[in-house]
């Protein structure tokens, strides 16, 4: 059975997986995987902010850098307004014929003609005083009810920028029409000596200012620039023709009314950041636009790195996962496999190695095994010793009464001078006590047992004078299996005295022999006068009933030897009826007779149970 028991662990160790170091891996990695996404969260979200951050510099100084372009272009044009004003028309009469005036705004106009279309001087009627390239006006224009000019006679102390408009002073000999910004300011117009307030007008071309922004809206993750005064009106967008038709809209006017800085913004649904920067001498706001899509839009370059970062950790902590599961649980699976091997019914070494706390946990199972081997034998020797010593007293029960009775029908057969009678008694006798001695063994073959228990019958039926007769039924495949000695004897015994005596020679013993479901079993059957049911039940147990008649030991004698020697599942078990008879079996494992199985079992080594 140990060797069984060996092949089985083997078999099951061989078929089953580490579950320890796939634990160890598992949980390494589960360790690994959630480090790795929560750095790979904060990881993304810190370049997420950086990102955002570094866009908003960026587009910071991008406006910066524009604003300053537009100012420059501004300050220009303030300084070509001025020097018509300080260095043209505070120096000349009007009422003069030396055309000084027209030279010196021609000279200015050639010298800028690249950024201005126009130099203009209007009176405070809205006559045309001046201009520059020389053209003729168009028929009533009435300057007076027009923006740029109302606003320069309103704040005189100022110069006012106007939003883009189509230039509609002039007529063009080639009939264009041009965008411009008009600068204008009231000037003093010296005629004859007589001072008279009038106005300065100086219409910049808005190709300037227009190519500017086109420059700078040039991204493609859907942020873009735009241009307004301070009420809010449209100097430049991209989509400027839209919002003039009503098709798109922008939130110039909460633009306009913002401080420099950075907002946060839901225009139509969506969020975004507005950038608001003033661009000096005019009040004009220059506006960036960065939807939030803008800011994943960016993101994808660092979500690809992030990505193959994590993957390229992931792989490295399999691999250091993998060799850490390894090097914790190898020894463990070592010191466990060796333990195995030991429950399993081998002798090997237990394995003592890898960590300290390893060895010393492989150290202290070694000595516990040792001690436990040596408790195990101890405890084995003494219960051998203490089954032979019940055995050898409970077959000591048998011997001492029946001799008695049988040299006393030996006694009266010789005083009866029946002498072949006698001789058949003692010859029968010396064949019972010879397997009854079996040197000193205790197991012994079916076949001897039967023998026994034919002699022992031969020797009743004598003393009984034949009042019964005895039947064996045996199958051949029976004989050869093992059997404690001096079971059938007693339960024959009963038999005869319980069963079948005094029925007046119409008695009948019947001994079978089976085998069965691997086991052995052996069954005495009289047609007797049987018993209750619930005596039949307490015969084993109740110890009363053995010193009535007889040997003295009975049954509960032999189911005790059975089971002390074969285990507590086998032993005797009883049927009968009253007036029916009574029916005994011995019921014992199948196990062939051999010199090795016999002293196995007279060691103490039971088949079919644990010890």
């Amino acid at each position: 059975m140990q060797k069984v028991e060996a092949k089985y662990w083997k078999h099951t160790k061989e078929r089953k997986p580490r579950k320890m170091q796939s634990a160890l891996m598992t949980a390494f990695s589960m360790i690994s995987v959630s480090i790795m996404l929560i750095l790979g969260i904060v990881m993304y979200i810190r370049f997420s902010a950086a990102s955002r951050q570094q866009m908003i510099q960026d587009t910071q100084k991008l406006m910066e850098q524009t604003g300053e372009n537009l100012e420059d272009y501004l300050v220009s044009m303030r300084q070509i307004s001025d020097a018509v004003y300080y260095n043209v028309m505070k120096e000349n009469d009007f009422s003069s014929r030396d055309n000084r005036i027209q030279q010196g705004m021609n000279l200015l106009y050639e010298a800028n003609r690249s950024s201005l279309r126009s130099i203009a001087i209007y009176n405070r009627y809205g006559s045309l005083v001046a201009a520059e390239p020389v053209a003729l006006q168009k028929e009533d224009p009435d300057v007076t009810k027009q923006d740029w000019y109302v606003k320069a006679m309103d704040e005189m102390e100022n110069m006012h920028f106007s939003t883009p408009h189509i230039q509609n002073l002039f007529d063009d000999a080639a009939r264009r029409y041009y965008w411009v910004i008009s600068l204008s300011r009231v000037a003093e117009i010296t005629d004859n000596g007589v001072s008279a307030p009038g106005v300065l007008l100086v219409d910049m071309d808005f190709s300037a200012i227009s190519r500017m922004m086109k420059k700078i809206n040039r991204a493609d993750n859907g942020q873009y620039y735009y241009l307004c005064d301070s009420n809010g009106q449209m100097i430049y967008h991209m989509r400027q023709v839209q919002i003039s038709r009503g098709i798109s809209s922008e939130n110039s006017v909460m633009a306009a009314r913002c401080r420099d800085g950075v907002y946060d913004e839901i225009f139509e649904g969506k969020q975004r950041k507005v950038l608001v920067s003033t661009i000096s001498y005019t009040g004009w706001k220059l506006v960036g636009i960065i939807p939030y899509s803008a800011f994943t839009h960016g993101m994808f370059n660092i979500r690809y790195f992030i990505m193959m970062l994590i993957l390229l950790m992931a792989m490295m902590l399999a691999v250091i996962n993998r060799f850490i599961s390894v090097r914790i649980s190898s020894p463990i699976l070592k010191l466990n496999e060796s333990v195995r091997e030991y429950e399993a019914g081998e002798k090997p070494e237990i394995y003592i190695g890898g960590s300290m706390e390893i060895r010393h946990l492989g150290s202290s199972i070694q000595r516990s095994y040792e001690q436990i081997d040596m408790l195990m034998h101890k405890i084995v020797l003494e219960q051998n010793e203490r089954r032979k010593s019940e055995l050898d007293a409970l077959q000591s029960q048998i011997n001492p009464h029946f001799l008695y009775n049988a040299l006393d029908s030996i006694m009266w057969m010789v005083e009866g001078e029946r002498n072949d009678d006698a001789v058949f008694m003692i010859s029968e006798l010396a064949k019972l006590f010879r397997i009854s001695l079996s040197k000193g063994r205790t197991v012994i073959s079916v076949r001897d047992e039967l023998q026994h228990a034919k002699s022992y019958m031969n020797i009743q039926k004598i003393r009984y004078k034949n009042i019964f007769t005895i039947v064996f039924d045996i199958e051949p495949d029976v004989y050869d299996y093992c059997i404690v000695k001096l079971v059938l004897q007693p339960v024959l015994e009963n038999a005869i005295h319980y069963g079948v005596n005094g029925m007046d020679d119409c008695g009948e013993i019947k001994v079978s022999g089976i085998l069965k479901d691997g086991m052995v079993i052996l069954t005495v059957a009289d047609n007797g006068v049987g018993m209750p049911e619930d005596v039949a039940e307490m015969i084993l147990t109740d110890s009363s009933r053995v010193h009535k008649h007889g040997s003295g030991v009975g049954l509960v004698n032999v189911n005790n030897r059975i089971q002390i020697l074969f285990g507590k599942e086998y032993g005797l078990h009883v049927k009968s009826e009253p007036d029916e008879g009574t029916a005994v079996s011995v019921c014992i494992p199948a196990v062939p007779y051999t010199e090795e199985n016999r002293k196995s079992l007279e060691e103490g080594h039971a088949f079919g149970r644990e010890e």
